[in-house]
């Protein structure tokens, strides 16, 4: 096995199978021109946008939360410019730039544990590092992707570990590329998805549960988002 390059380099390994005359296409520039990872209140105060990745929550039934409640409770602990996208657990809010990131992850975190009766995992990513990684993808997660996913990783995961895992699989017409704060996982072909290493083995590693997983239009939107507002 090829040795493996540190979280956070420019290094990554993807495997193309079969994929010869995807269309090429330039890769979006998400973070340039863009301002809204660091924002000013009223009073002057600087403050950091956040992206809040929630795993294992529903919109009915079992581990329910409902997203408007969600934003209330984070409004509550001090937050600023809350705001959801969808159901999913997609939340995006502003801090104070002085607050660390692991502050601010536990007072997250603190919140989730006051309201829910149930364990939701959580990955915590500042507006910037979110841009600032999509700038970073490879062609082929701009061109001719049936399927596009990330899996980011949730506080305290192992990602050398989840990394390992993955590598050790036998990839077919699919394409992975390993970010500092998600794996980013391309399905070629819709009529061989059945037979991609996506379908057949994610479900059955140990850190299925401690992903949180975004499809390709969720993870741009959020970008729109933060580039937007």
């Amino acid at each position: 096995m090829m040795p493996i390059p540190p979280f956070g380099s420019r290094e990554f390994v993807a495997w193309r199978v079969n994929v010869q005359g995807q269309p090429r296409c330039e890769p979006r520039s998400y973070s340039d021109n863009q301002t809204t990872s660091r924002g000013v209140t009223t009073d002057g105060e600087e403050r950091m946008e956040y992206v809040a990745l929630l795993r294992g929550i529903n919109v009915g039934g079992n581990n329910k939360v409902v997203m408007s409640e969600l934003r209330a409770q984070i409004a509550a602990a001090g937050f600023g410019h809350v705001r959801t996208y969808i159901n999913s657990g997609n939340l995006l809010f502003e801090a104070e730039d002085d607050g660390s990131h692991e502050d601010i992850a536990q007072a997250v975190e603190d919140v989730l544990a006051r309201h829910y009766d149930f364990p939701i995992r959580l990955a915590l990513l500042t507006g910037q590092d979110y841009l600032a990684q999509l700038d970073e993808l490879p062609d082929w997660w701009h061109g001719g992707v049936a399927r596009r996913d990330a899996l980011f990783y949730t506080r305290g995961l192992d990602r050398d570990h989840v990394r390992e895992r993955i590598e050790a699989m036998e990839l077919g017409d699919e394409a992975v590329y390993f970010g500092e704060h998600a794996v980013f996982w391309g399905k070629f072909d819709e009529k061989s998805f059945l037979k991609t290493a996506y379908h057949k083995r994610l479900l059955r590693e140990g850190f299925y549960r401690q992903v949180t997983i975004r499809s390709g239009s969720t993870v741009e939107k959020i970008a729109a988002m933060l580039s937007q507002d």
